[in-house]
């Protein structure tokens, strides 16, 4: 079988788009503090992607990335190849892809192998689902047992932006540990994939994959494999939020990580009844990995009767209207709050792994908290005895990107529309309490106006770029935040650039990165100086280039790119364009 993957450089010269401020395209100030700019200094070809659909279509489908500096490789979520695209930073070429049976890119011949003790998932409806470890007792019809990874379920329905069902999409969120060894991945069964990258042999063809040491599911999985499938659930997306049983819970996607006590952070973020997850990962990034770090409760598949054991809680974002942070569930049933239980088994999807109390959790609590209480304003309120003006935050455009915040050990997570009031959006503050019974909280909300954060990233010190997205039911002006990430006092306040999805900082210049897809004047890659906050420019990227990450070692940023003219010899199958200060 013919080789897919990309072993020698493949050098593609462009034209220089901005050779200085003078002449630097959609650059009105630019060299506020430099007097150069940035344009696309090569293309990558992403594997297996071509305009004729043959095996993968164009690279017109993908999420987020990330760059792991230790190693200069660069990873993309490919919801067209079925697989995470792993990139060289310094040659600039693609030298592997990471997925499972179902990928197209290698047509399954590098997928991944599970741990043998990772149980196979059941979806929410007690229906085994391919998109899991096909392990000891899988089968579907068709299909069983043969110890393989099943894979991501790819871009549902559409390749567009328009037409798609993102929260059925996937791979999505990435998390790389600091050491380059551990690989997290969010998977549209409800699940975070965990990658041993040890174990990738590049010398090898094709190359010998990466183990899936666990799979952790943080939810209830859609129903992909069951009679009727998800097309129930993609018809339920027009004008029924994605509310029909086979919906499960929707993909686990973006995520954060604390390096020093190993705790992930993952939100099924979607709206409608989104919610984070806190997942002890210590034994995932420890060496030698000798069995499943995250069993289930007791024998049996993943699934609505049985989950696993790593989860330290979950935080519901369900409008509840007081919060008790002295328990393990905060089910407030029979109080004169009302019954509200965590999470709310009134839904048509019943969410998450919390709250049972049952042989399902080997007879102990998951804990489960409820969103924090706020104002209509956004204000954080006496979260046991709120005022009659307060109440239970809610997620009308979904939760996004969170960070870790090393300073204060907390982390911050990013709510688009945390009232009914659109303009409203918060940064909520979260606290694992490591070590607690009662499992994490939130015990404050940064307020961030008419930006509906999509995300958060630290820069130096204890400053926090807050990603504005702008568009979700109402249009705002472009902006983004800088903020203190202890008090959440906004330092400064960037207006030279919004709509943005991506948010990265470069530490080898000091500078912030934000993929704009929603521009008013089209997609740009903003450029934020770290060091004084000023915007020094907007680079024009391409349609939905709404991802983005930077090697230090070398300052290049790399943003994936639909098929079109940037792509120059490769404008039919999208690339991931190389970009740098000229």
């Amino acid at each position: 079988m013919r080789s897919r993957i990309l072993l020698s450089v493949l050098p593609i010269l462009l034209f220089v788009l901005v050779s200085g401020c003078g002449t630097a395209k959609n650059c009105p100030v630019c060299g506020t503090t430099v007097n150069e700019g940035y344009g696309v200094i090569d293309i990558i070809p992403v594997p297996e992607h071509n305009p004729t659909g043959a095996p993968g279509g164009p690279f017109n489908s993908f999420d987020i990335s990330v760059v792991d500096p230790l190693n200069h490789r660069f990873y993309i979520s490919d919801r067209i190849g079925l697989d995470v695209v792993v990139l060289d930073t310094i040659r600039n070429l693609a030298i592997d892809t990471i997925g499972g049976a179902n990928e197209v890119a290698e047509a399954g011949i590098n997928a991944s192998p599970c741990d043998p003790t990772i149980p196979f998932l059941v979806s929410a409806l007690g229906n085994p689902t391919r998109f899991g470890c096909r392990t000891a007792g899988f089968q579907i019809p068709g299909f069983g047992p043969n110890g393989l990874f099943g894979g991501f379920s790819g871009a549902q329905c559409c390749a567009s932006r328009g037409n798609g069902v993102n929260p059925l999409s996937c791979p999505c969120g990435i998390i790389v540990t600091a050491d380059g060894k551990t690989m997290f991945v969010g998977n549209s069964s409800s699940t975070v994939v965990v990658f041993d990258l040890t174990t990738i042999d590049l010398t090898k063809s094709p190359p010998t994959p990466p183990t899936v040491i666990a799979n952790v599911p943080t939810g209830q999985s859609p129903d992909f494999d069951g009679p009727q499938g998800v097309g129930p659930c993609i018809d339920s997306s027009q004008g029924r939020a994605l509310s029909d049983p086979t919906c499960g819970d929707l993909r686990a996607d973006e995520m954060s990580y604390d390096e020093k006590d190993h705790i992930l952070l993952v939100a099924n973020g979607d709206p409608g009844f989104p919610f984070v997850t806190l997942i002890n990962a210590a034994d995932m990034v420890t060496r030698p990995v000798t069995s499943n770090p995250c069993p289930a409760a007791h024998a049996g598949p993943y699934g609505p009767t049985n989950f696993p054991t790593c989860i330290l809680g979950q935080i519901y974002y369900d409008g509840a209207p007081t919060n008790n942070i002295g328990v393990a569930v905060d089910n407030q049933i029979g109080t004169t709050a009302g019954d509200f239980p965590c999470p709310d088994a009134s839904t048509s999807a019943p969410s998450g792994v919390s709250g049972t109390a049952s042989t399902a959790t080997g007879g102990r609590n998951v804990p489960c908290h409820h969103g924090p209480i706020l104002t209509m304003s956004g204000a954080f309120c006496d979260q046991a005895k709120p005022a009659s003006s307060c109440s239970g935050a809610v997620s009308l455009a979904g939760i996004g990107g969170s960070a870790f915040n090393p300073n204060t050990g907390l982390f911050l997570v990013s709510n688009a529309s945390a009232t009914g009031d659109l303009t409203v959006g918060t940064i909520d503050v979260i606290d694992p309490r490591i070590g607690n019974s009662n499992g994490p909280v939130v015990v404050n909300s940064f307020v961030t106006l008419k930006c509906m954060p999509s995300g958060i990233t630290q820069g130096p010190g204890n400053n926090f770029l807050v990603g504005c997205a702008d568009h979700d039911g109402v249009a705002f002006p472009p902006n983004e935040y800088v903020i203190d990430g202890t008090s959440g006092a906004i330092l400064a306040t960037i207006d030279k650039v919004g709509g943005v999805d991506e948010t990265w900082y470069n530490p080898g210049d000091n500078r912030y990165y934000v993929a704009a897809r929603d521009m008013p004047a089209g997609p740009v890659m903003g450029i934020i100086d770290a060091k004084t906050n000023q915007w020094l420019e907007n680079v024009a990227t391409g349609s939905n280039s709404h991802s983005i990450a930077a090697d230090p070692t070398n300052n290049h940023i790399f943003v994936p790119l639909q098929a079109g003219s940037l792509c120059t010899t490769q404008s039919a199958n999208g690339c991931v364009a190389v970009y740098a200060q000229q």
